[in-house]
């Protein structure tokens, strides 16, 4: 199948296509007229990557997934190796962003919101260390 069906069977855009057969996920045959031609196993493939980059996996990450994919003796612990080491990537994100949200909440009634300039958000964003009220 041409670059348009695969993107259509696999709900990747063709540029996304295009970059993945450039850095080697995946192979497309040539036609005698140039032109990429898809199998079912490439669909799969891509299919495959798409999955694995919505949850978060790398480039990387998703060479090796696919390399676990096609190796038939493969070892589940290796799967789960790297789907553990990218839960941990995520719940260190989380941590990161209540964080910020603690901060960002402070600051945002900090700031009393009217005509004045004095302002908590714009302080801390200048470096200021933003004024404690009561």
């Amino acid at each position: 199948m041409n670059i348009g069906a695969a993107a259509r069977a696999s709900g990747l855009p063709a540029k996304t296509i295009r970059f993945y057969e450039e850095i080697g996920l995946v192979a497309a045959e040539r036609r005698p007229n140039g032109f990429r031609d898809y199998d079912d196993q490439a669909v799969r493939k891509l299919r495959f990557v798409q999955r694995a980059r919505s949850l978060g996996f790398s480039i990387d990450d998703c060479r090796s997934l696919l390399s676990l994919y096609e190796d038939r003796d493969r070892s589940s612990a290796d799967v789960k190796a790297l789907a553990t080491e990218r839960l941990a990537e995520i719940e260190a994100k989380l941590q990161e962003l209540r964080l910020l949200r603690a901060e960002l909440t402070h600051l945002v009634e900090a700031c009393h919101g009217d005509a004045r300039p004095d302002c908590p958000i714009i302080d801390e964003l200048a470096g200021k260390k933003p004024a404690r009220t009561s």
